[in-house]
């Protein structure tokens, strides 16, 4: 196996080695200095903490940019962070600068990826959701009376579920079949903080940045797939012609417009969406591409101004971060996050943190959400997240 070893993950990484992107998925343990990152455009393993953003009370960009300049004087060539940053960025980030990185091309361009993944071992699960699902049907409903109030667009409403194992978890096998089972997508496992891990397999490129070009792929309005050939095409048609599902992804592709236009020379926004599958649902999504006018804006700091998109919050944010406070009873801490890597030069990958849990040695809380507006059912989103939780509780072994 060929792999580059390098403080930096080097923006034109695209050459291709049977077994280097399968091999770096096969090395990851999951450890608290480990950090595994896979995008359509390249692999990441990082191994020991050089050095750690700091948290205080800067903005994330300056924490970020101050770290980075300190690893550069340190003798680290190409520095670059890599890890998590929570729901609401300005609390919590668990980003470091690795040791040590090795980097090699895409998992989907191996060959090597289509190898099947280690069976689930039989566990005995102790399932709690939180909400109880009855509750969560409530929520929607709330948020419901308030848009047709005409207080909100939109507003994201989450649920968890709390597993617990009657053994320790084999993390790194869960992140083996999570990423065979979507290999174009965006995988990964960092540390979550207090000995836990962040692991999932998120859809949703929130911006990436090479050089001057930047590329947005938000995604809103979902369908789940069906095991039956002409009902999952039948269920895509629908989808694209829903007119719920595209008066809401229009809401997140506007506030992504308007937010990256200030940074831009050149801003394309396609009219209509497209369609993104992966194993378990069908997305509407838009891939929007721009030039900057300012090669200094990193890619963090774009991400920043995006972040948190109406697909994971709403619209408009304050009010919709009010009513997910007054409804959710949990903590989002890095779900519905941004997860990826950003390096001295501003280039980077900053992806939507989903489909995803933060997990100890015998524990997992996963997450899912759905976009409520108001034309929204409780038990159509309550089937939209359970539908949603089944990407990461499939590769747990979790039955249906």
């Amino acid at each position: 196996m060929q792999v580059t070893t390098v403080h930096h993950a080097p923006a034109g990484t695209d050459h291709t080695v049977i077994g280097a992107a399968s091999g770096l998925l096969g090395q990851y343990r999951a450890a608290p200095d480990e950090a595994f990152f896979a995008s359509p455009t390249r692999t990441l393993l990082a191994e020991g903490v050089h050095a750690r953003v700091p948290q205080d009370g800067r903005p994330l960009a300056d924490r970020v940019a101050d770290t980075l300049a300190r690893a550069r004087r340190d003798g680290v060539e190409h520095p670059l962070v890599v890890g998590a940053v929570a729901f609401d960025h300005d609390s919590r980030a668990e980003l470091a600068v690795p040791a040590r990185l090795r980097t090699c091309g895409a998992l989907r361009d191996d060959p090597l990826i289509a190898l099947p993944a280690p069976a689930a071992d039989r566990i005995d699960w102790d399932v709690r959701p939180v909400p109880a699902p009855e509750t969560y049907g409530a929520g929607v409903a709330e948020a419901v009376h308030r848009l047709q109030d005409g207080e909100l667009s939109k507003v994201v409403l989450a649920r968890t579920l709390e597993l617990r194992a009657d053994r320790p978890l084999d993390l790194p096998a869960i992140l083996q079949r999570l990423a065979r089972r979507d290999p174009g997508g965006y995988t990964f496992g960092v540390p979550a903080g207090g000995g836990r891990t962040l692991i999932g397999a998120s859809p949703e490129l929130l911006l990436s940045r090479r050089g001057t070009a930047v590329v947005a792929n938000p995604l809103a309005g979902s369908v789940p797939r069906s095991a039956d050939l002409g009902e999952d095409v039948r269920r895509a048609a629908a989808l694209l012609e829903s007119p719920k599902d595209l008066h809401e992804h229009a809401f997140v592709v506007d506030a992504i417009r308007t937010a990256l236009a200030p940074y831009c020379r050149t801003l394309d926004v396609p009219e209509r969406p497209t369609l993104v599958r992966t194993a378990a649902m069908w997305h509407l999504a838009t891939t929007i591409t721009a030039e900057l006018a300012d090669p200094a804006v990193s890619a963090l700091e774009l991400a920043v101004a995006l972040h948190p998109t109406p697909a994971v919050c709403g619209s408009p944010t304050p009010l919709a971060r009010e009513a997910i406070r007054a409804i959710e009873p949990f903590d989002r801490g890095l779900y519905a996050g941004m997860v990826g890597w950003g390096d001295a030069d501003g280039d980077g990958e900053w992806v939507v943190t989903l489909r995803c849990a933060e997990a100890d040695e015998r524990t997992l809380r996963v997450f899912a959400g759905a976009g409520v507006v108001a034309e929204s059912r409780p038990e159509a989103e309550l089937a939209e997240t359970s539908a949603k939780f089944r990407t990461f509780l499939d590769a747990a072994g979790v039955p249906r």
